[in-house]
């Protein structure tokens, strides 16, 4: 284990563009799924749905954040609806669930995901047994990264030293509340969307394009 991390004991993931590569373009599915819904919900036609998609996405940081707050949306609803998609875009990563394997300490997925979405996608991948939680956003009071609460309720619930933990993601205004805290940050520099919105220099420890080959670099199970 590269000393540099042999201080970690929890390994907290995002799970989107992060553990699966965001060229799969799993969430343009779910974009696609999210627009119908508005215009079903609006009566409106795809180009006024793909505005208000948008503007709640950037001020509210998801989707169901703004569609919650100004239309009042059942959020196990549209979670449901929108998640309903085909994981065929998303392949196996053996090499991952290898160097999951060999991280010391317990392994957390938090995503501004729900619960049934991810555990369906880390099947998919084959690294669901890796993992010890799953912090959703459910459990984060419908408030989605990078809002502070969420990161709080995280560490209660299972009860994290943000000291000894290290926060993965491709999103890099969501590491700015847990470096905070005093996490490790990892931004996982893949070419999301926004992924580089509120960039400042020391929100991440360290960037890297591609969860599986870092983890490889520092638990030495690469081939």
């Amino acid at each position: 284990m590269d000393t540099a991390f042999g201080h970690i004991r929890d390994w907290i993931f995002d799970l989107d563009n992060c553990l699966y590569p965001a060229s799969a373009g799993l969430f343009d599915l779910i974009d696609e799924r999210m627009g119908a819904y508005i215009q079903r919900l609006l009566s409106c036609g795809p180009e006024e749905a793909r505005r208000v998609q948008k503007a709640h996405f950037h001020v509210h940081g998801t989707t169901l954040a703004g569609l919650m707050r100004e239309q009042s949306v059942d959020p196990d609803h549209f979670l449901a609806d929108v998640h309903d998609i085909s994981l065929d875009r998303v392949n196996a990563n053996p090499r991952l669930g290898r160097a999951l394997e060999a991280l010391p300490g317990r392994k957390i997925v938090f995503t501004n995901g729900d619960a049934p979405y991810a555990r369906r996608v880390l099947e998919r991948i084959g690294i669901h047994g890796h993992f010890d939680g799953l912090h959703d956003i459910h459990a984060n009071d419908y408030r989605p990264k990078p809002d502070p609460h969420g990161y709080e309720l995280l560490c209660d619930r299972f009860g994290i030293d943000p000291k000894r933990a290290l926060l993965a993601d491709d999103m890099i205004q969501n590491l700015a509340p847990a470096k905070a805290l005093g996490m490790t940050t990892i931004w996982v520099d893949n070419g999301s969307e926004r992924g580089n919105h509120g960039f400042e220099e020391g929100i991440a420890d360290h960037r890297i394009t591609d969860v599986a080959e870092w983890l490889e670099s520092i638990t030495g199970t690469g081939e």
